[in-house]
């Protein structure tokens, strides 16, 4: 069995080497983003995708535009039984799709959360459940007809990471899954009454106000690393932890001070702070910021 991957960041590199390593399947190009420059000093940095791929002797292809009429025709000169697509970050063109079945692994239950940050969208929902779709590519945005999914749990305080690393494990058996059993799949639509959008994370996502408790720790999950929470001041928080979301208190009202960590009221309910990071400079344990500010219970963190 031959195929091309296409894909960029590291769930797609996962993915890939899971795909490498199973007996019968030979990956005969790769398909990733340009190199992108990286950090204050801007160094030219490759995918992961580009650099397991150039590992395992594959082919690598770079195209800015994957509409572009040469790169199509170069592609359709390749010889393949399916395209496999993970996270490459553009939309396939009509003849590309017709060129061979392509199967995309979307991190959600289809056909919600299509779109960029399908992961985060379900932390900030606060959903017990998640999972990953192989889809069967047409010309949308992750509108094609569903193959097979599988479902995992996220508990109440499961962070990105970890549930990002349990959706690539997920991806990669299912990727294998559906490339040896494929003609034993019945691909089916996806009821568009159930369809939601999630948009790309940007930096201003991650300003929090102490409003309700529990949507502020949805925001914690998600976007720890990035782009963090951080309150208007800049203060970013860097640990912290729900703990209701009955009571009502005042925006921001520092509670209670306990031995490592502090209690700040929400508007409705409360959570527990144990560090943060003051802009420009390290992060740092709650007490030892309170105690710098000179505030204390009743005060506003801020």
């Amino acid at each position: 069995m031959k195929i091309i991957f296409m894909g960029t960041p590291e769930y797609a590199g996962r993915i890939l080497e899971k795909v490498i390593n199973t007996n019968g399947i030979d990956v005969v190009a790769v398909y990733t983003q340009p190199d992108k420059p990286v950090g204050r000093k801007k160094i030219l940095t490759p995918p992961i995708v580009k650099t397991i791929a150039l590992q395992n002797n594959i082919e690598v292809y770079q195209p800015n535009r994957l509409r572009d009429e040469s790169v199509v025709k170069e592609l359709k000169e390749i010889e393949c039984d399916y395209i496999v697509v993970a996270a490459y970050g553009q939309i396939l063109p009509r003849e590309i799709l017709e060129h061979a079945p392509c199967i995309n692994l979307h991190a959600s239950i289809l056909p919600q959360y299509r779109g960029a940050s399908p992961i985060q969208q379900t932390l900030l929902n606060g959903d017990d459940k998640t999972g990953v779709s192989a889809m069967l590519m047409d010309e949308g945005l992750d509108t094609g007809d569903i193959i097979k999914i599988e479902e995992i749990d996220v508990s109440k305080d499961e962070m990105a990471e970890s549930l990002f690393e349990r959706l690539t494990d997920v991806a990669s058996e299912l990727t294998v899954d559906v490339l040896q059993n494929f003609d034993k799949y019945t691909p089916l639509k996806q009821d568009e009454a159930k369809s939601s959008h999630c948009k790309k994370i940007t930096k201003q996502d991650g300003e929090v106000e102490f409003e309700e408790a529990e949507t502020l720790f949805n925001k914690y999950r998600a976007f720890t690393p990035w782009p963090g929470i951080y309150l208007s001041s800049g203060l970013k928080l860097k640990r912290i932890e729900f703990l209701e979301n009955e009571t009502q208190n005042e925006s921001g009202k520092i509670l209670k001070i306990e031995k490592d960590s502090i209690i700040v009221g929400c508007k409705k309910g409360t959570i527990r702070v144990y560090a943060v990071q003051p802009e420009s400079k390290k992060e740092m344990d709650i007490l030892s910021y309170i105690n710098g500010k000179r505030i204390g219970v009743a005060d506003t963190l801020s």
